[in-house]
């Protein structure tokens, strides 16, 4: 079906986000993929392409007339080539609202254009070893001590925590307030206190950069408070919608490729009626999970998805693209199980997609709950 969501401006970026990708991208990825993270140079090359200032304004470094309409374009074409950048959305898709939406002007001349130039790289310290979705349990603490902070507990699974420069760090200022003592701190990466753990081996992602983080009486400048104390809760559910819609399009994106791969594998061979029936399977539930995406999309940049919906979306999608990358492996058989096949890679770079940015089963509550249920 043709797509109607992108104009004439957001298909001229493509094409210069698709050469960026085939020719700066793909060459170096196998050498991020032993290092388990994306090299210092893609993120200056990628600042450099205008891709970290999606949705900034030009006077902080960024993208003129951009919106997450360019940032789905550029997920697309990274998953055309199978490359699992994932850290990259991190930056843009999740990390930037906040710095656009709460920081003060002084704050934002700080952060943003080291941002948008990839002279920095953020992450958001959220999960804990002992609390994943439920912020209620959240243990990291950061108590008032004249103009500081002082922080301390852990993070774990955080991407781009490793290399973090800047890490919008959820911690409670008012532990007996709940949910509703959260506050967001900015760390800075060279913070006394502040240790990197271990790089997490993956099953997948091998080039996403993912780390645990411990903080031992980090003092954290008060001007580094994100918006207002407390109010934390508020700031990270609201940008829910865009980052589990972020996590639907790149899912999306990952169905289609291996869609597309397999067919072309099975080109010229006369496959059987089964292989037939299974890729028009798929591609019928690959239509359906686009026409999803983009009308998310649409009420995205409207200002209208509701958190419901793009649950949905990342629901549908994330299942979508086990589903997919499952069957066209069954189809090419044992020369697709291999890590040095694409759709070998994907099949394990896509299985925690329906565990990240809240796991399938969440996203059924949040669904459910919509309904009346």
């Amino acid at each position: 079906m043709r797509r109607t969501v992108f104009g004439e401006a957001q298909e001229a970026f493509r094409l210069e986000v698709r050469d960026f990708v085939r020719n700066r991208l793909l060459p170096a990825y196998p050498g991020w993929e032993a290092a388990g993270r994306p090299s210092r140079d893609f993120w200056r090359e990628a600042g450099e392409a205008g891709i970290l200032g999606i949705g900034v304004p030009e006077e902080y470094g960024g993208l003129a007339r951009s919106s997450f309409a360019h940032s789905v374009v550029v997920t697309e074409e990274i998953q055309r080539e199978f490359l699992a950048i994932g850290g990259l959305r991190v930056q843009t898709d999740i990390c930037m609202p906040y710095f656009l939406e709460y920081a003060n002007a002084n704050q934002k001349q700080r952060w943003i254009p080291r941002l948008t130039s990839g002279s920095a790289i953020a992450a958001l310290g959220l999960s804990e070893p002992g609390a994943g979705s439920d912020l209620k349990a959240m243990a990291t603490r950061a108590v008032r001590d004249g103009d500081h902070y002082v922080v301390n507990g852990a993070k774990t699974f955080i991407s781009n925590g490793a290399a973090a420069d800047l890490v919008v760090l959820s911690a409670k200022t008012d532990p007996a307030a709940g949910r509703d003592g959260i506050s967001l701190l900015v760390v800075e990466g060279d913070s006394p206190g502040f240790e990197r753990g271990r790089s997490l081996d993956k099953l997948g992602l091998k080039a996403q950069d993912l780390a645990e983080l411990s903080f031992t009486d980090v003092r954290v400048p008060v001007e580094n408070l994100l918006g207002q104390e407390n109010q934390g809760f508020s700031y990270l559910t609201a940008n829910l919608a865009q980052e589990r819609l972020s996590i639907a399009v790149n899912s999306q994106a990952a169905a289609v490729a291996a869609l597309e791969y397999t067919a072309r594998r099975l080109e010229g061979t006369r496959p059987g009626q089964h292989a037939k029936f299974e890729l028009a399977a798929c591609a019928a539930e690959v239509g359906a999970g686009q026409t999803l995406v983009d009308r998310a999309l649409l009420e995205l940049e409207a200002g209208e998805l509701s958190p419901a919906d793009a649950a949905m979306a990342k629901l549908y999608c994330t299942e979508l693209q086990g589903r997919v990358a499952d069957r066209c492996l069954q189809l090419l058989g044992p020369s697709a199980y291999r890590k040095d096949c694409p759709l070998g890679r994907a099949y394990l770079d896509g299985r925690v997609s329906r565990i990240y940015g809240g796991s399938s089963e969440i996203m059924k509550v949040i669904v459910g709950h919509d309904l009346g249920l």
